[in-house]
């Protein structure tokens, strides 16, 4: 037995997450009465619909409270694959369907039964911070691909191939992006299904903020493009960020037979089913059209716009359009500080709380999120303008 510590070795392999340290640090001077601003939200400041939550009581007054198949009770994977067709052009039948405790969950859950020791998971930077912990917990290492602003943060197909060892095995594509908000066009997708068909690497596409897209442009399912690469690729969503229901814990995936068949089996032993409540819920959020998230969609455009605006204008900072999601990933190399500094910083002085870059692999930078009111963030980016006069 192992006597030289309480956890296991694997444990040793997390970083801790310099995100929740500044949360955590923002919530200790809200409750000691300080007026923090808080720019770093990484959920939708909307309610979630009327019409959803009248489900979930009609669950409940009903009995419907007991346990439910591991991968979803057969209506909403129906609905789920009714959805892939509708908005996605993927065919997906309910057994290649698994309904997990959110999109987090089907991310981990397919990036455990498809990489492990040897295993290289390759993650695009900036990456939403979780990616690289679920592939070290699930054994496997990260190889890391830099993109370039000048790009929009998106990879070009030879800037993949030069990672591309016998080990990888897979990659994780994230359109619209968390934390850059770059979305990828149809013909890009092509190009990197290419080299993933031509590599035999598996693709897991997380596209949670698919709903969230601005100017007018679409969004695409790199499963889509062809058999070959459908056959490799596993395809997450959920209704977080386009339902507003962050915590009702319900995401999805679509995956080849022999994925989600692994999928449900490690799933029978961890967590089992998503609560039966939210899953009602969600069969309602399936099944109706896109009015709530257009409409929200919409504002989030308004002060997407609005922040752009406002951060064009001030020193020692730049930034890259976001096409979806709603954040702005922006450039501080001019403040000559590093993230964490410069978001302990801006807190402690301003009271004003934002996301370091170093938890997205990028420790020049800071993400805004416009996920809050107007008057919200122009309180924020008064004090983020004179934080950065002062310095």
């Amino acid at each position: 037995m192992r006597i030289d510590t309480r956890l296991a070795a694997r444990m040793e392999k997390i970083n801790p997450s310099s995100t929740l340290a500044i949360t955590s640090a923002a919530k200790k001077l809200k409750s000691q009465g300080a007026d923090v601003v808080t720019l770093a939200a990484g959920e939708p400041d909307f309610d979630t619909p009327d019409f959803i939550k009248q489900e979930a009581i009609r669950a409940i007054e009903s009995g419907f409270t007991k346990y439910t198949p591991t991968t979803g009770i057969p209506e909403l994977k129906s609905a789920i694959c009714d959805k892939f067709k509708k908005d996605n052009n993927l065919e997906y039948a309910p057994e290649q369907i698994v309904v997990s405790c959110g999109a987090k969950h089907s991310i981990f859950n397919a990036i455990f039964v498809l990489a492990e020791e040897k295993d290289e998971v390759l993650i695009p930077v900036p990456y939403w911070v979780s990616y690289p912990e679920m592939a070290r917990l699930a054994g496997g290492s990260v190889r890391f691909i830099p993109s370039l602003p000048e790009n929009d943060f998106k990879l070009k197909p030879k800037e993949i191939e030069k990672y591309i060892t016998s080990k990888a095995k897979v990659l994780i594509l994230n359109s619209p992006s968390n934390p850059s908000g770059c979305v990828y066009t149809k013909e890009e997708l092509k190009d990197i299904a290419r080299v993933c068909v031509e590599n035999k690497i598996f693709v897991i596409s997380d596209e949670i903020y698919e709903k969230i897209i601005f100017d007018g442009a679409s969004h695409s399912s790199i499963g889509s493009f062809g058999a070959d690469i459908y056959n490799l690729t596993i395809t997450v969503n959920g209704f977080s960020k386009s339902h507003s229901m962050t915590g009702w814990r319900v995401g999805y995936l679509g995956a080849p037979l022999d994925v989600a068949n692994a999928i449900s089996k490690l799933q029978d032993h961890t967590t089992s089913n998503v609560s039966s409540i939210s899953q009602k819920a969600a069969l309602a959020a399936v099944k109706a059209d896109d009015k709530f998230s257009k409409e929200m969609c919409a504002q989030y455009q308004q002060r997407r716009d609005y922040c752009m605006s406002r951060l064009s204008g001030m020193k020692k900072i730049s930034f890259v359009k976001p096409q979806g999601a709603f954040y702005i990933f922006c450039n501080i190399s001019k403040s000559k500080m590093d993230s964490v500094t410069f978001a302990q910083k801006i807190l402690n002085e301003e009271k004003v709380a934002l996301i370091p870059g170093d938890g997205f692999g990028k420790d020049d930078c800071i993400r805004i999120s416009f996920a809050t009111s107007i008057e919200q963030l122009t309180k924020g980016l008064n004090r983020l303008e004179a934080f950065l006069n002062r310095i």
